[in-house]
């Protein structure tokens, strides 16, 4: 069979997938360039259509017109909250104990030093080395001021690590899913293990959130962070948000005591009280232009369920590596082929994976790299269909195939890579 058959008969076959998609249509809710398949949601989601409306609503109306009475007429006030509630809902977590604020980095901050000082006398926090470089900065950090031991310990390793520490552990702090290779692990299994020696566990949601069935109420989680800006869409610099489960709320004693965290902040009382309940875990005033279009953002997945999503990504992904292989691309995966090990992008290894991303940018095709030699492609279902999945396969195969990637200016880096 020829390539070009091969490639007609991949499209006919994902032409059918799309058509039978429980999320067929969701792509029509995002503003996405013409010509452009975009495969770096894991990094920065597409704009959904409903927010530009939304922020201009607020600036113009309720910011413009009403000013400060938009604390109370619009509701500013109780949007952190509220907007974690539908949070919430997509990572399996009910009302109650999700909060939008601050970053990731912040709020694994406040759930190392509140995790400590939920288990006093214990020392040990245990991590993946490899890790976002941010939660490894942060946990570091943290355990140094509140006197505990950080080791890294690879995931696969972390079930055995925990029984050996024993009753020093305080909290297994694990990522759902590698963000170089897309692994996803086991949370549950390691969480399981943390509480059978009285432990804690937190989950990093970040490539997670929006993609995968998360169930952190159902996963025995104790604590949880995640950002708003990957696939849940909520634009550049939108806020994180912090999970504590509801059992451990009244003792959550999180180390940054602001004023929007108070049980009275409008008393303006010299001494901390904490607020009850997840609102304790605020700081202070939010970025509330950020907050709002993060809201707004998130109707995209109204109607959805989790299942639906994540079957979706599967299936998208899947379509993607299946492509690949008929098209005779030889580049090794650092993604697993086995969805159940899989988040929702596709990693591929290749000495000079920056020049290769580079000029599949240049054809349309925007994904990421990252360090050593990964080309990472994410695959946000709700606006990545089978057919782009296809379509991505093709330029990848014509880049290695043609050597575009020797090209002089696909060597050239800015700032971000």
């Amino acid at each position: 069979m020829t390539t070009v058959h091969t490639h007609d008969d991949l499209i006919a076959r994902a032409t059918d997938a799309d058509a039978a998609s429980a999320l067929q249509g969701t792509r029509d809710l995002f503003s996405l360039p013409e010509g452009v398949i975009y495969l770096d949601g894991n990094s920065l989601g597409a704009l959904p259509s409903a927010v530009p409306a939304v922020v201009d609503d607020v600036m113009h109306r309720q910011w413009g017109e009403r000013l400060i009475r938009s604390w109370n007429e619009a509701d500013w006030w109780g949007a952190q909250t509220r907007v974690g509630d539908r949070v919430g809902r997509l990572v399996g977590a009910a009302p109650g104990q999700v909060v939008v604020t601050d970053s990731t980095s912040v709020n694994l901050f406040k759930a190392v030093i509140g995790a400590g000082r939920l288990r006093p006398g214990r020392t040990v926090v245990l991590t993946d080395p490899d890790s976002f470089p941010t939660d490894l900065y942060m946990t570091e950090s943290a355990a140094a001021l509140a006197g505990l031991e950080v080791r890294r310990v690879h995931p696969r390793d972390a079930v055995a690590a925990i029984a050996e520490v024993g009753d020093a552990l305080v909290l297994a702090s694990y990522s759902s899913v590698d963000y170089r290779t897309g692994e996803l692990w086991d949370l549950r299994e390691i969480t399981d293990a943390a509480h059978a020696v009285g432990g804690l566990a937190c989950w990093d949601l970040c490539h997670s959130a929006g993609v995968i069935e998360v169930d952190l109420d159902a996963g025995g989680a104790d604590l949880a962070v995640g950002c708003g800006y990957k696939y849940l869409n909520g634009g550049p610099g939108a806020p994180a948000f912090l999970y504590v489960a509801t059992r451990h709320q009244d003792d959550f004693d999180q180390p940054l005591t602001g004023w929007q965290g108070h049980a009275h902040p409008f008393e303006m009382r010299p001494d901390y009280e904490p607020a009850p309940g997840i609102t304790r875990a605020r700081v202070g005033t939010p970025p509330l232009l950020s907050v709002l279009a993060l809201e707004a953002a998130l109707t995209a997945y109204d109607g959805l369920s989790p299942a639906d999503v994540r079957a979706a990504s599967v299936s998208v992904t899947g379509t993607f590596i299946e492509a690949l292989d008929a098209l005779g691309v030889d580049l090794p995966l650092a993604t697993p082929r086995d969805p159940e090990r899989r988040g929702s992008q596709v990693s591929l290894r290749h000495p000079q994976a920056f020049a290769v991303v580079q000029a599949l940018i240049a054809r349309g095709v925007i994904g990421d790299f990252r360090e050593p030699d990964i080309i990472r492609l994410g695959f946000a279902p709700l606006y990545v269909t089978h057919v782009d999945a296809v379509r991505a396969a093709v330029h990848v195969a014509e880049v290695i195939e043609g050597r575009e990637f020797e090209r002089p200016e696909f060597a050239e880096r800015g700032a971000v890579t």
